[in-house]
């Protein structure tokens, strides 16, 4: 008897069933060209055992079309590792890659004339800073798309990846508090970032565990970089009652934080705490070595290529926002309050 035809069975299910690798079956089911009718015939098969309702293309289909990836920003370290993780994810896959970057990139038409780009099968966004109905009008078109690291909360019905901003932000709070800290100063990211105010109530989180109230005082919101950190450090420095730590919105903006103590004559961890958020390359580098929350940027790439490719394939997807771990590395930045 036939099992029942099923549009719940997985990629990586028929991929188990077939002994193949899971980018071998999306080749097979985008109709690639480069697999062999072997290879073919046996994911085909597993398919069929497993119930799948899947469309297999013949092998002179057109191969898989390529995924638009959009990040409307400077690759810098933090923006570079998460596009290469999925242009290398997404060669695994297959497919071929439109990259469209730089600030350059910032086409108030782009997502507009995105579902009629040709030779775009998908695409993946990067911080998108368009508001919410243009993705909404997007996804109206069926074009399947990703967002990861979401500037506003997406509909229930978009996919998008991000990392656990709150549970982060409360871990160095906690971590803070634990030393003794209950005076943090934050210099937290721009306001309508999502990113910046799940941070800030992860942090208010840690400090209400304290039976603390965060004071309007010690928060600062500035754009993620070494200037603007410093800037602010200097002015929560500069209070009648000085904060006994900070917490940075992202490394680079810690960075800056780390000038501006050494301006003010300040040890750090003796005098003042430091803490920053993302793990770039130079937080173990700078002295002293930065304790901050380390985002899976890597795993952020290929969560999306993931969600998306399944997409594409038609499969149903429960689970459309993703939120991947946080880890907090603590270093020599921090270390026991010395005063009140």
């Amino acid at each position: 008897m036939a099992r029942p035809r099923s549009t719940g069975v997985t990629v990586r299910a028929i991929a188990a069933e077939a002994g193949v690798s899971i980018a071998t079956v999306s080749r097979v089911l985008n109709g690639h060209a480069h697999v062999t009718p072997q290879t073919r015939d046996a994911v085909r098969g597993a398919a069929e055992r497993l119930g799948a309702d899947a469309t297999f293309p013949s092998a002179a289909g057109r191969p898989a079309g390529a995924v638009l990836v959009r990040c409307p920003y400077v690759l810098t370290d933090y923006f570079g590792i998460i596009v290469s993780s999925i242009t290398e994810t997404l060669d695994l896959h297959g497919r071929q890659v439109i990259l469209n970057a730089g600030e350059g990139s910032r086409d108030s038409s782009a997502l507009a004339g995105l579902a009629d780009r040709s030779g775009a099968d998908g695409a993946i966004l990067i911080l998108p800073p368009e508001p919410s109905g243009e993705l909404v009008a997007l996804r109206a078109r069926d074009f399947p798309f990703v967002v990861v690291d979401p500037r506003t909360p997406l509909p229930r019905d978009i996919a998008g990846v991000s990392a656990a901003h709150f549970a982060g932000a409360r871990s160095v709070t906690a971590h803070l508090v634990g030393l003794g800290h209950r005076r943090i100063g934050v210099i937290g990211g721009p306001d309508e970032w999502m990113a910046s105010r799940s941070r800030r109530a992860g942090h208010a989180s840690a400090l209400a565990d304290a039976g603390v109230l965060p004071s309007p005082e010690l928060i600062s919101s500035v754009e993620p970089t070494a200037d603007a950190g410093h800037g602010a450090a200097c002015r929560l420095l500069a209070l009648p009652q000085r904060p006994t730590a900070l917490v940075a919105f992202n490394d680079k903006a810690a960075v800056g934080a780390l000038r501006a103590a050494h301006e003010h004559g300040l040890r750090v961890p003796e005098d003042l705490s430091i803490a920053g958020f993302d793990d770039d390359y130079f937080s173990s580098s700078v002295v002293p070595s930065l304790t901050t929350v380390r985002q899976p940027l890597e795993e952020l790439g290929r969560m999306a290529v993931s969600l998306l490719t399944r997409l594409m394939a038609g499969h149903a997807v429960e689970a459309l926002h993703v939120e991947l771990a946080t880890e907090l590395v603590v270093r020599d930045s921090t270390g026991p309050v010395t005063h009140a």
